[in-house]
């Protein structure tokens, strides 16, 4: 290390000075990015040596300021860090070209030198592990007050006051999108702090200039901007808490965070700009945010996390509302999800036998799996629209429920609340299960039965029974991962469910029903308004049915076309084949062979409610930015409330009577 400082004193261009920081970084840098104590070990190294040779602290803030008087950085300070003013795809296509084709690097732009000085792609990490008495430590042995402010390359901040102005512009221009003013409309009737910050910048720049130029150290004020700044912020929390509750977008979650990150890039800048503050701070947050983005200028992961972040709170939400009505809170409420999901199995007895019939038929693959796929999607919808209830399609709802009363840590009240909801969650689940189970078995068997009876041949012959039944097999018959195949759609339906019903908050979709002409026309004001009411509250359900639909009628077709085992396992329906495998085996199925297929059923069942409920819970709080390790406490009390009454993880308690007074 003492060499590279050592050759740093005869670098002539800025070339060598980009190579010899680079050289000194790498130094640096320790072999693994997580290892904190060789990274401090490095850095307090650098200090000594610089403590000890006045020469080599010299050099190196002269090689530093050299690179920053000689390059432009008004691109570091506004976009590096901040999204452009792009969609969220376009930014992933160039991301991914970017990948593909790295750019040339542009020696008189400090961005792109950032990148080659701090070329590992992980090097934030290690930065971002330094301990601030290290940062400060660092700061200290660099003697930056040896510099007199007056000889500061006045080049460094022309171009922070530059920076300041763009950032300026871009936050008026944002603030007044459309689609930011439609979710706050106030903007529209008083005059909005984005108009006037552009103005009252300008004013500050200019003063600062005129400073800079005759070498005076500026004092300009700008206690101003900063309210005008607190201003828009208080706009863009009330557009967030506007769109909780009426819808989010995309688009609008990229507009208020693009906002976000341009206000506190500016904050940043006026902070560095004051010359009666210390800039140590300051420069350390700055300095450690520019190289993490510099590092993940290319990660595609980043846009999508950043911008759905919003939209995925609203989804897993309205999921959460949803999962509210899958929760049984008494015994009537209990029983009552059973006759609900007993209804759904009656309908779901027919839809298997719709199924082996359309599969007789031999249509061509593309229209068969139409076929299927029209049979699950009616199917399902009918037994949204008959009020009944899929069991399966409950923990993608509930999970986003439970994870809305996740409480913080500490809260051992609530914590034991979160505990007698998941009890509810799971009698409510078993109940349903139960009722989808005992019907649709019996319903398929008496089908089969009267199938047999009036037109003296089985709904399957046996070769068709033998596959049927070779399908029910946890591991042989693949049933087990098919039946996380179907897990993971129905994880997927809640989603859609969450996003459709977003979507007719956002867009507004039953007012403008509502008020359709041709409507009012044929079925009346009245009429109109009831079914703008009936979409505004069943249209993610009748959405997610059908999409569900689609998925279990499709994928079995495309791992043919792929040539891969790829198909689904529903329990329900499972439960339905074994009636119709029974039947056809001339009702005499041997006892250990009924016995395993009912194994196997279960085991679809289980599969598909626990890839669900995790994939919905693990989304749920993430858009939540909470984890699944705050879960861990819940799982110790879980069992103790099972061990203390394991009843009632089954069946709903009776209603407690007031006990009559002896006195009287």
């Amino acid at each position: 290390m003492e060499q590279l400082l050592r050759d740093m004193q005869h670098s002539k261009t800025d070339a060598d000075s980009v190579r010899m920081l680079a050289k000194l970084v790498a130094a640096l840098r320790p072999a693994k990015p997580a290892d904190q104590v060789t990274a401090v070990n490095n850095i307090r190294a650098l200090c000594y040596l610089l403590e000890q040779h006045p020469d080599y602290r010299s050099t190196l803030r002269r090689e530093f300021f050299s690179l920053l008087d000689n390059t432009r950085q008004v691109n570091l300070y506004t976009e590096t860090g901040i999204l452009l003013n792009e969609s969220m795809m376009t930014a992933v296509k160039r991301r991914i070209g970017a990948k593909l084709l790295p750019p040339t690097v542009n020696e008189e732009h400090f961005r792109d030198l950032l990148g080659v000085i701090f070329c590992k792609p992980h090097d934030y990490l290690w930065l971002d592990a330094l301990p601030p008495e290290v940062w400060h430590e660092f700061g200290a042995a660099l003697h930056m007050d040896e510099v007199p402010l007056t000889e500061l390359p006045p080049h460094i901040r022309l171009q922070q006051l530059e920076a300041i102005q763009v950032l300026s512009c871009r936050i008026s221009a944002i603030g007044l999108e459309p689609e930011v003013v439609r979710n706050h409309p106030e903007i529209e009737r008083f005059e909005s702090p984005f108009v006037r910050l552009n103005a009252e910048v300008l004013a500050y720049i200019e003063r600062y200039r005129d400073d800079l130029t005759a070498r005076r150290v500026p004092d300009e004020d700008h206690s101003h901007l900063l309210v005008l700044l607190e201003q828009c912020e208080v706009i863009i929390n009330k557009v967030w808490k506007y769109a909780s509750r009426h819808g989010a977008s995309v688009s609008l979650t990229y507009h208020l965070l693009r906002l976000k990150q341009h206000i506190d890039r500016m904050k940043l800048l006026f902070e560095l700009l004051d010359p009666q503050v210390s800039h140590g701070d300051a420069l350390i947050r700055l300095f450690k945010a520019l190289v993490k983005a510099e590092n993940r200028k290319n990660s595609v992961r980043d846009v999508f996390s950043e911008n759905t972040e919003l939209l995925a709170l609203q989804i897993t939400e309205h999921a959460s509302h949803t999962g509210e009505h899958y929760t049984s809170e008494s015994r009537s409420e209990w029983l009552q999800m059973f006759k609900s999901a007993a209804g759904a199995g009656v309908i779901v007895g027919f839809m298997a036998l719709f199924k082996i019939q359309i599969a007789k038929a031999h249509l061509p693959l593309l229209l068969e799996a139409f076929a299927f796929s029209l049979n699950y999607a009616l199917g399902f919808i009918l037994v949204h629209l008959l009020h009944c209830t899929i069991a399966t399609k409950q923990p993608a709802m509930t999970a986003a429920h439970i994870a809305a009363a996740l409480p913080s840590e500490g809260n051992s009240k609530a914590y034991h609340n979160l505990v007698e909801l998941m009890v509810k969650v799971v009698r409510t689940q078993f109940i349903a299960i139960l009722g989808n189970v005992l019907l649709a078995m019996p319903v398929a068997f008496g089908i089969a039965w009267l199938w047999w009876m009036q037109l003296g041949e089985h709904v399957v012959n046996p070769e068709k029974a033998a596959h049927m039944l070779h399908d029910l097999m946890p591991i042989s018959g693949l049933g087990i991962p098919h039946a996380a195949i179907a897990g993971a759609c129905l994880f997927l339906t809640g989603l859609i469910s969450g996003y459709y019903d977003n979507k007719a908050l956002y867009n507004k979709i039953p007012e403008r029903i509502a008020a359709l002409p041709l409507l009012h026309k044929t079925i009346g004001e009245y009429r109109s308004q009831k079914l703008g009411k009936y979409i505004e509250h069943n249209l993610g359900a009748l959405a997610g049915n059908f999409y569900f639909g689609f998925m279990l009628g499709s994928i079995g077709t495309i791992g043919l076309l792929l040539g891969l085992p790829i198909d689904i396992r529903h329990i329900t329906f499972s439960a339905a084949n074994l009636s119709f495998v029974f039947a056809a085996n001339d009702f005499q199925l041997p006892i250990w062979l009924f016995v395993w297929a009912a194994f196997g059923v279960m085991l679809i069942g289980l599969t598909n409610l626990v890839v669900s409920f995790t994939l919905a819970l693990w989304v749920a709080l993430r858009s939540r930015k909470r984890n699944l390790r705050e879960l861990k406490p819940v799982i110790g009390l879980l069992f103790k409330r099972f061990w203390q009454r394991p009843i009632d993880f089954f069946i709903a308690p009776k209603p407690q009577t007031e006990k009559p007074n002896d006195a009287a």
